[in-house]
């Protein structure tokens, strides 16, 4: 029986012969050139010597600690009445002793470790191979997050490595409540994805639905962790984010001990983060390592600076077009001597503004480090000052549009900014038309519609709606952590406490 003969997809069996094996994987991969076939001697005690071979994916193993023991001669087994000895096994169990190892026998199998970064060794006679940790993965070293940055706070962030990403957890958590389960996801990639919660603290209905969730998922392929936000969260059209993602691991320690569910994807060091509340968008893992009464001051101004994201630009237009006699007198004389040489509206002025903004920071993201920064803000200052001169836009439109871009990047999640961006718009144009009274109408929509919104069957405006009145102590404001005693109920189904009874004073369940 050839080899060729026996790679199909209903006999995927090993043979005995080491060439038929070698050509029935290398088959299977296509003759890939990143496949590599390291050819050894196994020197048996009697002197005589078996023929095998290494196989590994060039770049994501490294073979030398496995080649150097298989070169060494294998000790001495004895012989149970008189059969011959299965070298494959004495390999395993006295050799390679301190790798994981594993014995398989189907192709697929096989490849499915050697696509992991496994060693495959096989012998000559023998109908199984083993796989041999001999991972060896180059991937970028733990560096200090760029996106979520911090004054004071650890420095290490999440890399695009899941081992070690579960390792940072365990660093961060050394309890053997920490529960990890391990599924791969997509028919082409195989990518593992890690499900992390605390056993215990973990609500089972929440874990139960991401675990549904999960299982539910068929796609070609997972490159990155938002393709399980797009499978798995809420369904309703909204552009408000109903999961939460971040690069800290201890943003993720910390939500796993408030009873969250965490999922880490191979290759990206974006974790996500279930259930996610709208006040956790607003939360910074800084507000935790510095003073109470600082740390309440600056939660406050994020919510602030999200209101003036959001409304700005709408509540200008509004008050300039359809409202002027809530402008004071003086200002209303400066504002209209500013428009007499405008042709357009203002909505159309604020519009125009807007757009060019968004274009010249979607090129600062996209252009080179080096230039990028440069040209964002000598791009901002020339058009908005040449703008002005050249009677397109008023002044007080640009100063509005700047403390707009301004306060969307206070917020500490980037997206809940693109909301507040897409939000502006819709609140733009409604100001435009109706005045206040569509602005108000807007705020109204998106009020119930944020009441609306479940992450994971947990409401999304918990604990303002449905309110409740001790998760309060950790939603506008942050009071000292000798006050914050309980777990917030919305995730939580177990130890409510996070301190044992001796030291809660007052505070009983």
């Amino acid at each position: 029986m050839t080899a060729s003969a026996a790679a199909t997809p209903s006999d995927i069996v090993l043979l005995d012969a080491l060439d038929d094996n070698l050509e029935l994987l290398m088959s299977a991969l296509g003759g890939s050139s990143d496949i590599k076939i390291q050819p050894f001697q196994l020197s048996l005690p009697d002197g005589s010597g078996l023929r095998g071979a290494v196989l590994y994916a060039e770049g994501l193993s490294n073979i030398q600690p496995v080649t150097s023991k298989l070169l060494s001669p294998p000790p001495t087994v004895p012989q149970d009445g008189g059969e011959p000895v299965d070298w494959l096994d004495v390999l395993r169990d006295h050799v390679l002793i301190e790798r994981i190892v594993l014995d398989a026998s189907e192709r697929d199998g096989l490849l499915g470790c050697l696509l992991n970064g496994c060693a495959l060794i096989l012998l000559d006679g023998i109908n199984r191979g083993l796989a041999v940790d001999a991972a060896d993965p180059k991937a970028r070293q733990v560096e200090e997050p760029n996106v979520q940055s911090v004054v004071r706070g650890p420095r290490e962030g999440f890399t695009e490595v899941l081992d070690w990403n579960t390792s940072m957890l365990r660093r961060k958590l050394r309890t053997p409540d920490l529960w990890m389960e391990t599924r791969v996801i997509g028919r082409q990639s195989r990518t593992r994805v890690v499900v992390a919660y605390l056993n215990g603290v973990v609500k089972e209905s929440v874990l139960q639905e991401v675990r549904r969730r999960l299982d539910g998922i068929d796609i070609d392929a997972v490159l990155e962790s938002n393709y399980i936000e797009e499978c798995i969260q809420e369904k309703q059209y909204s552009p408000f984010p109903t999961m939460f993602n971040t690069e800290r691991p201890d943003v993720v320690a910390a939500d796993l001990l408030e009873g969250k569910v965490c999922i880490l994807v191979d290759g990206t060091p974006f974790v996500l983060v279930v259930p996610a509340l709208f006040v956790q968008f607003f939360q910074s893992s800084e507000d935790y390592y510095q003073r109470p009464d600082f740390a309440s001051l600056v939660r406050v101004l994020r919510f602030i600076s999200f209101f003036l994201a959001t409304m700005t630009p709408s509540l200008y237009i509004a008050v300039t077009t359809f409202h002027q006699e809530l402008i004071p007198t003086t200002l209303l004389y400066n504002l209209a001597s500013q428009r007499e040489g405008v042709p357009f509206p203002a909505f159309m002025e604020g519009l125009l503004m807007e757009v060019t903004f968004e274009i010249l920071r979607e090129a600062s993201v996209r252009m080179p480090k080096t230039i990028g920064q440069s040209i964002s803000i000598v791009g901002t200052l020339v058009i908005g000052q040449a703008a002005v001169e050249a009677g397109l836009v008023t002044a007080g439109m640009v100063i509005v549009v700047s403390i707009t871009a301004i306060s969307n990047f206070v917020m500490p999640a980037f997206n809940m900014g693109i909301a507040a961006r897409i939000l502006r718009f819709i609140l733009m144009a409604l100001a435009g038309a109706f005045g206040l009274y569509g602005v108000f109408l807007g705020v109204i929509v998106i009020i119930v519609k944020l009441c609306k919104l479940e992450s994971f069957g947990v409401p999304y405006m918990t604990p303002f709606a449905p309110l409740r009145w001790r998760e309060l102590r950790d939603g506008f404001v942050r009071v000292p952590f000798r006050w914050m005693t309980r777990r917030p109920s919305s995730a939580v189904s177990g130890r409510r406490l996070r301190v044992p009874a001796p030291e809660r004073g007052r505070d009983r369940p």
